[in-house]
């Protein structure tokens, strides 16, 4: 038996309905699929109109088609009065980041990012750049697979990992928005980065948050932030 038979079936009993079952495959098409990022935060009273346009993806027929949504609260407003128990350090840094690249001296909320870039537009832009094809395996056991075609080569690929909690809710009691309740979804719980051996890459998901539905995977050039290609979809 040749080597290349032997791997082709190889790849055929892994890919086998027994192999399979039960796990979950998110995959990009061959244009670039949008990552949509908002910064924002419970304690930020111009916050909420945001996060509700970030809501209104879930019922978009273009939702992890042509656009991954991903909501990171930031811990900056907490000293306002309350702490946003979705809020992370690593989310600020991330924003920061972001600005320190864009060569701006300053972070804000509400703050759309599309794509690595400051989205202040009212359209989300059609896919058109070809980007690879991006495949993300998802086990029973929450092993996450991922196999990256990019469009071109000689470049070296990290993967972005996000838990996704939607339908989530808090009551407000203090800061600019007591009183309310805030509705949230593509909300990151947890974030991870891993790189890409040969374009593919393995990774124990811990175990589900509470309000966790949803899985959002992007890749980068390594030790760069702008998102090349994304897929995702609910678990």
């Amino acid at each position: 038996m040749r080597p290349s038979f032997r791997l082709f079936l190889a790849m055929m009993i892994a890919l086998s309905p027994a192999a399979m079952a039960g796990d979950v495959v998110f995959q990009s098409g061959p244009a670039q699929v949008h990552l949509l990022e908002l910064f924002t935060s419970e304690g930020c009273s111009s916050c909420p109109p945001a996060e509700e346009r970030l809501s209104s993806l879930r019922d978009n027929a273009s939702l992890w088609k042509s656009v991954v949504p991903v909501e990171f609260h930031v811990d900056y407003w907490d000293y306002l009065g309350w702490p946003d128990r979705f809020a992370s350090s690593s989310y600020t840094q991330r924003q920061q980041d972001y600005a320190r690249e864009w060569g701006s001296g300053s972070v804000y909320t509400p703050e759309f990012v599309l794509d690595g870039r400051e989205f202040r537009g009212a359209e989300i832009p059609a896919p058109v750049a070809s980007a690879g094809l991006l495949t993300v395996n998802l086990s029973a056991s929450r092993r996450l697979s991922i196999q990256y075609q990019p469009a071109f080569t000689g470049a070296a690929w990290e993967a972005h990992i996000a838990t996704l909690g939607l339908g989530l809710q808090t009551d407000i009691h203090a800061g600019e928005n007591a009183g309310t309740q805030m509705h949230h979804d593509f909300v990151a719980l947890s974030l991870f980065s891993l790189p890409l051996n040969s374009n593919s890459g393995v990774l124990a998901l811990p175990a589900a948050k509470a309000g966790e539905k949803a899985v959002a995977v992007w890749v980068t050039r390594a030790g760069e932030s702008t998102p090349v290609q994304a897929t995702g979809g609910y678990e």
